[in-house]
């Protein structure tokens, strides 16, 4: 594991505390073998526990150093024999759940000067704060706000009047919230901004007019959104981001969008106004959705894609302006192989 300086395990497991964790099978007879650290595969110690869900890794699995390794059934003949094998069905997300509960403050951030509502901190006689709030020093929280237990406000965040928040939250440092209802277990990254104003005007040849954003912003239960992303609240009706959905740093979401549930929507993204995505949709990086579209169920959309059009449930597609992946894959194929010269010929 890098250097323990922030972050330290919570207790010292032993290796059978970790197939505890994990569910997994392993040589019982190896129960009492200490673990120190979390690490890579190819850099691990010899008291360090490691993942293998990767066949780019197989080198590394085969030469590690690691105590333990988490692996599937499969691969258990390709580890070393100094390395006791923890079989599991996804060792992914065992090391996620290990790691979880071995430093359980890396996923909730704890508040930066101690517990409770800092006195350098304003809060509006009218808000109402449950038992077991945290709110740090500089945060500002307006009138009639109301604040679950267990949920920390960071440093210098900005709670707008009468947004409500859940339980056991993270609204982190700089974040600006107004207009806005939160789920339980929502994780605001610093910086991030919900419930502005959307962009909306109405276009004219003498000037442009700003059209009143009436509605809200809606951010279900379980959801993180990354550093600097925005949600815009909704024009005349609410935009809803649905419950599990994660949103990386630096993603726009704009008024009037509903984004549904378990998505996955990475860095540098932007979807326009009023635009659907079912549940499970995965946006790849530096994609931008075009405005009222309806994204269907379960899609994949790769990284720097233009949608332009309505994507089928269960498609994947690719490429400016998107198309579906397999074509995509084989023009860009094609594009590989031509000759030097040949495309600006053709345009000739």
């Amino acid at each position: 594991m890098a250097e323990p300086f922030f972050f330290a395990f919570d207790f010292a497991p032993t290796l059978g505390d970790i197939a505890g964790i994990a569910d997994a099978t392993f040589d019982a007879g190896l129960a009492d073998i200490r673990i120190d650290g979390l690490s890579p595969i190819e850099s691990a110690g010899p008291r360090d526990l490691v993942y293998y869900d990767n066949p780019r890794y197989a080198r590394a699995l085969a030469t590690t150093r690691a105590a333990a390794v988490l692996l599937r059934a499969s691969a258990a003949d390709k580890a070393p024999s100094s390395a006791a094998r923890l079989v599991v069905d996804h060792p992914y997300r065992a090391f996620a759940r290990i790691a979880a509960r071995l430093v359980p403050e890396s996923v909730r951030a704890a508040p930066l000067f101690g517990k409770g509502v800092s006195e350098r901190a304003h809060v509006d006689p009218t808000a109402r704060l449950e038992p077991g709030v945290d709110v740090d020093p500089g945060a500002v929280i307006g009138p009639g706000v109301e604040i679950g237990s267990g949920t920390l406000v960071g440093a210098n965040a900005a709670i707008g009047a009468g947004v409500r928040i859940g339980r056991d939250c993270v609204i982190g440092a700089g974040a600006s919230l107004t207009n806005a209802l939160l789920g339980d277990r929502v994780l605001l990254h610093p910086g991030v901004r919900i419930g502005q104003d959307g962009f909306g005007f109405a276009i004219g040849a003498r000037g442009h007019a700003k059209v009143p954003q009436l509605g809200r912003a809606i951010i279900q239960d379980d959801v993180e959104i990354g550093a600097n992303s925005t949600v815009d609240r909704g024009a005349t009706r609410d935009t809803i981001v649905g419950e599990g959905t994660k949103i990386d740093n630096l993603v726009q979401i704009a008024h009037n969008v509903v984004v549904g549930r378990h998505c996955v929507i990475v860095a540098q993204s932007g979807v326009a106004g009023s635009t659907e995505l079912g549940d499970f949709v995965m946006v790849g990086g530096q994609t931008g959705i075009a405005g009222h579209l309806s994204i269907g169920a379960g899609a994949r959309i790769a990284a720097q894609s233009g949608v332009m059009r309505d994507v089928a449930p269960g498609a994947s597609v690719g490429g400016t302006p998107a198309q579906d992946i397999r074509a995509f894959l084989q023009n860009a194929a094609r594009a590989r192989r031509a000759p030097p010269g040949s495309r600006k010929e053709k345009q000739r």
